[in-house]
């Protein structure tokens, strides 16, 4: 899917604007929250330290969060028979219900970071620690070979556990453990299952800002989305994902729709699984958020808008990115153009250690809840 956007077709974000570590490993006495906050209000721009974000929502506002944990996803393999065979790094992104896998080969790299390779081929085995194998049978989605379909030997879960580690990019400068991965509000699954990726958005909260929030009137939602792995160099628009929207999230959105307050997602995963969910009312009366899981194509573009989110908290994406559509549905084309202008203008970090933006509706107006707001 390619991604247009006027005003971004020539947008560069230099290489030094990567956040190569987290937050708080860029200086004594840093924390997670100790990043900036670009918010957007139509084509208006403003900056912010993240700590300030309390003071920039209000009493009866809903943050949905993802609540779905990273998991040490990156696994160490040599793909054909013994002995040696081609090393390699398996990216495991998402466990279909039929148990097979879907996984991501990439080609080591002595920095320890990995680059793209072309997948498979079928049939092929790939030999992994402590005796587990995958079998690969064929591509995801037919004509790309980047993720495939894998049947696995072994416990998946425990062969992570035991000898995974966090997927990580060349931007970033070293490995870091699981724990800089796990955001505040990240939840063990009963299933084992996880994140191959950190809902990022998450990540520069803290214990106290939440408690903050909550003394303010402003409340969490949880819900949770198993995000699979999304390539920086693909930019392909996001493959079917597993998610569960609760009861009481729906409600507590609903309720806060009703009584003039915003929905705030924290995070692309986080729209994607509330809209998936939501349903259309009678003509004039918009739509209501509602419970559901299962698994989601959904794919959130300007032409098909945005039914119960009102605002959006997410990092800063490449001008290539198929999350910028999402951006431009929520927003508006105009609001997009003037964010990332001074993104780049001001010197904002990129990547999932890097800094954040907040999109919130204009103060003033009425802007469509359904259909496009690309005008």
């Amino acid at each position: 899917m390619s991604v247009v956007v006027d005003g971004l077709e020539g947008l560069r974000v230099p290489e030094e604007l990567s956040a190569r570590v987290p937050a708080e490993q860029r200086g004594p006495g840093r924390g997670r929250d100790d990043v900036r906050l670009l918010v957007s209000r139509g084509e208006a721009v403003s900056h912010h330290a993240f700590r300030e974000l309390p003071a920039l929502l209000r009493a009866g506002d809903v943050l949905v969060v993802n609540t779905s944990p990273t998991l040490a996803a990156a696994v160490d393999g040599r793909l054909g028979p013994e002995p040696g065979g081609e090393p390699v790094v398996v990216h495991f992104s998402t466990r279909g219900d039929d148990g097979r896998w879907a996984v991501e080969l990439r080609s080591p790299e002595p920095s320890g970071s990995t680059r793209p390779r072309a997948g498979g081929p079928a049939g092929a085995v790939v030999r992994l620690p402590g005796g587990g194998r995958l079998a690969l049978a064929g591509p995801l989605t037919p004509g790309s070979g980047r993720l495939w379909w894998a049947r696995a030997y072994g416990d998946v879960p425990g062969l992570l556990g035991r000898y995974g580690r966090p997927i990580r990019y060349g931007y970033t400068e070293r490995d870091q453990p699981l724990s800089a991965y796990q955001t505040v509000f990240a939840r063990p699954s009963p299933d084992g299952g996880g994140s191959a990726e950190m809902p990022s958005a998450g990540r520069p909260f803290t214990a106290g800002l939440v408690a903050e929030l909550a003394a303010r009137g402003v409340w969490i939602a949880p819900l949770s989305l198993h995000t699979g792995v999304a390539s920086a160099e693909a930019h392909e628009p996001p493959y079917p994902e597993r998610f569960e929207v609760p009861a009481a999230t729906a409600a507590l959105v609903n309720a806060a729709r009703a009584t003039g307050g915003r929905v705030i997602a924290v995070g692309t995963t986080v729209v994607r699984a509330l809209e998936s969910a939501a349903v259309a009312g009678p003509v004039g009366a918009g739509a209501s958020a509602r419970a559901g899981r299962g698994w989601t194509d959904l794919v959130v573009t300007p032409a098909r808008g945005v039914r119960v989110v009102d605002g959006l908290l997410t990092g800063l994406h490449e001008p290539e990115a198929s999350h910028l559509l999402m951006l431009e549905a929520v927003a508006g084309r105009a609001a997009l153009r003037s964010a990332y202008a001074a993104a780049v203008r001001d010197r904002y970090l990129w990547h999932e250690f890097g800094d954040v933006h907040l999109l919130l509706p204009e103060e003033k107006g009425h802007r469509a809840r359904c259909g496009s707001n690309s005008g």
